[in-house]
């Protein structure tokens, strides 16, 4: 369950480390967001050098959640943290060339399938 004012880590090469999320995108007056979600949050810890800045607004889509999320087929998947990546609103592209730690198959299903060929692991 992401919502406002949730931190975010940022599990990509863009330079950002936390990010805090404004806004949940994909209806009206919605809450909380879930896996394969559209955010969009403002970089609150970044490294030096890095494509995105300290301050900067951003989109992300949730990669990873703690609050166990249900499939169609009956099952549950929890990660360990909430995590996600910056990507480019209008093509759906990440911005950054890596993605760190496992992603959630949904993300393909949501039109995101450049992030999951990118990622080391998708459960």
């Amino acid at each position: 369950m992401i919502q406002f004012r949730t931190m975010l880590n940022v599990a990509d090469n863009t330079g950002a480390r936390k990010v805090a999320v404004w806004r949940v995108w994909g209806g009206y007056r919605k809450r909380y967001g879930q896996l394969g979600d559209l955010v969009t949050g403002s970089v609150k810890a970044a490294v030096p050098h890095g494509l995105v800045k300290k301050g900067e607004v951003v989109h992300l889509v949730i990669v990873r959640q703690r609050k166990e999320y249900r499939r169609a087929d009956g099952t549950y998947i929890r990660f360990g943290e909430n995590a996600a990546v910056i990507i480019d609103p209008d093509t759906k592209d990440p911005r950054g060339t890596r993605i760190f730690g496992p992603v959630a198959r949904e993300l393909k299903v949501r039109g995101y399938s450049k992030i999951v060929s990118l990622a080391p692991e998708v459960l």
